[in-house]
């Protein structure tokens, strides 16, 4: 894991931060705990990215659902919560 002190930051800046991360996403620990994730402007777009393909790939298989007529319908919400919850156990 790439991490880094808050009070290495706080003691020599930006520079601490921008080293760190020729090695990957820095974790910056605070209180002895990682409390923070940063990352390269590139690699953040990659991140975002990937978290819209796979709610495009979501909806596809959704739409696959529906059309296939693999679907279900609930008097209410809170019917659906319920199947929902018995489908996780």
């Amino acid at each position: 894991m790439n991490s880094i002190p808050a009070q290495e930051i706080k003691r020599r800046g930006i520079a601490a931060v921008d080293e760190a991360l020729q090695k990957g996403p820095v974790h910056v620990i605070k209180n002895n705990r990682p409390s923070y994730v940063v990352l390269t402007e590139a690699a953040y777009a990659e991140l975002q990215e990937a978290q819209q393909e796979a709610a495009r790939e979501r909806l596809r298989a959704s739409l696959a659902d529906l059309e296939a007529g693999r679907t279900s319908r609930y008097a209410d919400a809170d019917s659906l919560m319920h199947a929902l919850d018995a489908d996780e156990a």
